[in-house]
Order: C-alpha cells, then sequence, then structure tokens
C-alpha cells in the first residue's frame, strides 16, 4: 500500500497508521483462561463480496448519540428506499475504484481527486471550489461520515480499511441491501410496542430499545466465524448475579478436553489451573461431590460425560451478571472476567455467546420493574453476592443478522458480513 507523508505526519514514524493492537499484544491483556476458551484469532471474516479484510477493523465503539434502532418497522420502508437509489446508481455505472493510498488531513495527492468523487457519488460530500488535491477538514468530515456508515472507528483518517469499504462494488451494495430488507421484513413483525433488546451480530452491539427509541447502545462481543452466535426469538427472564459458570458442550469438546490433555501430558493438571471443578452430574455437583482431578484420564472417553463448574468470582468467564433466556442453542448474554476484550476492534471471538460492555446500565434497565437501580446492580459486583432474580416482565429479545440498513432520515448503514450469511442468502424480490 503507498503511504503519502507529508511535514507532521512523518515525524510520526508510521505510528499514526496503527489502527488496532497487535494480537499479541491483547492476548497480554486477557486472562489465561479466555486465551484457550474459544479467544484465539484464527481465520478471517469475510465481507459480502467474499474479500477477505487484511485488516480486522470492523466494528467501532457505539457513538455517544443512540440514534436510530437497527430493528425498526420505519426502516423496512427506508432501506427500501435505499434500494432506489442504489439501483439508480448501477445504472449511471457505479464509482470507481480508489487507489490503495492512505491519506489525512493536510495532505496533497491526485488520489484526493478521486476520493472526492467517491465521497460525492454518495452524499458525503457536496461539490464545491477549490484545490481539489488538498485533504482538506471538509474531505476529512466526509470520511467521517463513511466509516460511521460502514461501523468504522470515524477517526477521518482514509486507511486501509476504509478504502476496502469504499471500494466495495454498487452492485454489491445493492445486493446486499436487497437480502437485508428481505431480512427486516420477516422480523420487523415480531418487534413489540415497549421494551426490548436487539443483538445485532454483524454490528457487533446491543441495544436496548423502548417505545422504538435506542436507551443504550453496547459494544459486544460475538461468536467466531467457526462458532457462530445463532439467531434466537427469545425473552429475557432472570438476572443472575455472581452465577457459578458451566462450561457448555462446545467448550468443552472444543477447548477444556484438548487443554486437559496437553496439560496432562506435561504432568499438570487443567481444572486446578484454571479454578475449575467436575463432577459425575448435576445432582453430584448440588452435593458437592467433586472429582478429583488428578484422577481424571483425559485421553478416554470418560471427561465428556461430567459436568464442570467454575465458582462464581473475579476469574469467571461470565463476569458479574448473566442475562438469562430460553435458547436450545446454550447460549447467554453476559458481563466479563476480561473487559480489555471490548476495546479491540474485531470481536466476533467467543463461543457463540454474547457479552455486554456496561452490562450493569443494561441489568438495571432490565429490572426497573423490580425496582433496582444502578447503584444496587454495581453493589452485586462489590459485594460478590450470588442472587437469582426473575423480571417482573419479560423483555422481548433479539439476536439478528442485518449487514446493511436504511434509517428514517435518509441514512444507509453497512456491516462486514463476519459470517457469510449475505453469499447463500436470496436476494429480495422487493424492491
Amino acid at each position: 500500500m503507498g503511504i503519502v507523508k507529508r511535514g507532521w505526519l512523518a515525524a510520526l514514524g508510521g505510528a499514526a497508521l496503527i489502527v488496532a493492537a497487535s494480537p499479541f499484544e491483547a492476548n497480554a491483556q486477557r486472562s489465561r483462561l479466555d486465551d484457550w476458551l474459544g479467544f484465539d484469532q484464527s481465520g478471517d471474516a469475510f465481507d459480502q463480496s467474499g474479500r477477505a479484510p487484511a485488516a480486522r477493523e470492523t466494528e467501532a465503539q457505539p457513538q455517544p448519540e443512540r440514534g436510530f434502532p437497527t430493528l425498526a418497522r420505519e426502516n423496512v420502508t427506508a432501506t427500501r428506499n435505499i434500494v432506489k437509489r442504489y439501483a439508480e446508481l448501477v445504472t449511471r455505472g457505479g464509482w470507481a475504484q480508489l487507489p490503495a493510498i492512505e491519506l489525512r488531513t493536510g495532505m496533497s495527492h491526485p488520489a484526493v481527486v478521486q476520493l472526492r468523487k467517491r465521497l460525492q457519488s454518495t452524499g458525503d460530500l457536496q461539490a464545491y471550489g477549490g484545490y481539489p488535491e488538498i485533504f482538506d477538514s471538509y474531505v476529512e468530515n466526509a470520511v467521517k461520515k463513511a466509516q460511521a456508515r460502514f461501523g468504522l472507528p470515524a477517526t477521518g483518517f482514509l486507511d486501509k480499511a476504509t478504502i476496502d469499504e469504499l471500494n466495495v462494488p454498487v452492485a454489491a451494495r445493492l445486493r446486499q441491501l436487497r437480502i437485508n430488507l428481505a431480512r427486516l421484513m420477516s422480523l420487523t413483525p415480531n418487534i413489540p410496542a415497549g421494551k426490548f433488546v436487539n443483538v445485532n451480530i454483524p454490528s457487533v452491539q446491543i441495544e436496548a430499545v423502548n417505545n422504538g427509541q435506542v436507551v443504550s447502545r453496547h459494544t459486544g462481543v460475538v461468536g467466531k466465524p467457526d462458532r457462530p452466535s445463532p439467531l434466537i426469538n427469545s425473552a429475557i427472564e432472570e438476572i443472575n448475579f455472581n452465577k457459578d459458570w458451566f462450561v457448555p458442550p462446545t467448550v468443552l469438546k472444543s477447548d477444556l478436553i484438548p487443554r486437559g490433555r496437553a496439560l496432562q501430558g506435561k504432568g499438570e493438571d487443567a481444572l486446578t489451573e484454571h479454578k475449575i471443578d467436575a463432577y459425575a452430574d448435576f445432582t453430584a455437583y448440588q452435593k458437592g461431590l467433586k472429582i478429583d482431578p488428578k484422577s481424571i484420564d483425559w485421553n478416554s472417553d470418560a471427561p465428556l460425560h461430567y459436568f464442570y463448574v467454575q465458582n462464581g468470582g473475579p476469574e469467571n468467564p461470565l463476569g458479574f451478571v448473566k442475562l438469562n433466556f430460553q435458547s436450545p442453542h446454550h447460549v447467554y448474554m453476559h458481563d466479563t472476567a476480561a473487559p480489555s476484550i471490548f476495546s479491540q476492534s474485531f470481536r466476533a471471538e467467543s463461543s457463540g455467546c454474547v457479552r455486554v460492555q456496561n452490562v450493569h446500565q443494561l441489568a438495571a434497565w432490565l429490572l426497573e420493574e423490580n425496582g433496582w437501580t444502578v447503584q444496587q446492580v454495581l453493589r452485586m459486583k462489590e459485594t460478590g453476592e450470588r442472587l437469582n432474580i426473575r423480571l417482573k416482565k419479560r423483555v422481548p429479545l433479539f439476536w439478528t443478522y442485518i449487514t446493511a440498513w436504511g434509517t428514517p432520515d435518509g441514512g444507509v448503514q453497512f456491516r462486514r458480513d463476519i459470517y457469510r450469511q449475505d453469499n447463500g442468502d436470496a436476494v429480495a424480490s422487493a424492491e
């Protein structure tokens, strides 16, 4: 990739081009438990065009403004309008590809002329006179608008991730919009008038919505491409504070047993190292009848039939809050013992469950009818007290997969197709 440096940028020695921490730096911040419980970064995510991004710049942190809900009836009409607009762009020949040249405010380069044309094609930048080769504040603000539309950090710096998104052909964007219009049309009839929670998996974000307004938006962590978070239509019915963690089947087979075998070969024990207890079954767990970890032969089939538990506490993968709902997939939403993961750019790293940043705010909102406040929720974290609370009124929950949608203000949002679902879905007939 070509990089144009000028003046003060050159003095940074390339440091300004670093968007996210390296995997090694990120791993150093995590607990060893998270390292092997499904938190490796193997494999690339792909977008709707089948392109594997070199940079793992996917979803930005939620913006301070609450904005429009992703799941809303009004978005169906808005998306239809965007489909028509992009169909017209296809008819007019779409847009040209940008060169792989990173740019930022104050630079002068012929590539800025091409960037201006690209940003004008989607209304991010208005045509005006001046110096077309200068990357000025107008171009910077237009780049920020485009980055926000793609779910990227709105830096105003034309980096590789932004160039990749801007270079997705308009025909591919039109197809993406049509596919997601069909999804919106099937989902929106189920939207309740009052409270509900929506997890949009490609956005890696959680929205708490009430009466059509976003009350809070939270950064999330969703399932890896090889352990995807499922689509869910359920309802949150219980809040668990400082709950024991029951190792789910996927983690047992893919992580715990291989880890147990590896450590046993070194004369070490995975259960002791990670403070996990094994029981013959759930009844034995209730009675406190633990299996001696030294007696377990990890190379046999026996470990597949045991029941594994980690007590609630600071190192528990659930953190201090678990949001309980009915699901045949054995997944849930929860806090985390490794909050540094929320600061990463690529956050499709769990074994299917959804981790929620600032989960105390979401829990307090869910418990409003029970008379709870944020302070009371945070107190549960401080004390470590175990408590299960049934919600007085269940709150509908949706885990959705929407990679493109329009909003009532005429805006359009695109997200990366992390599970490559857009390539397999049929195109919507409605336009």
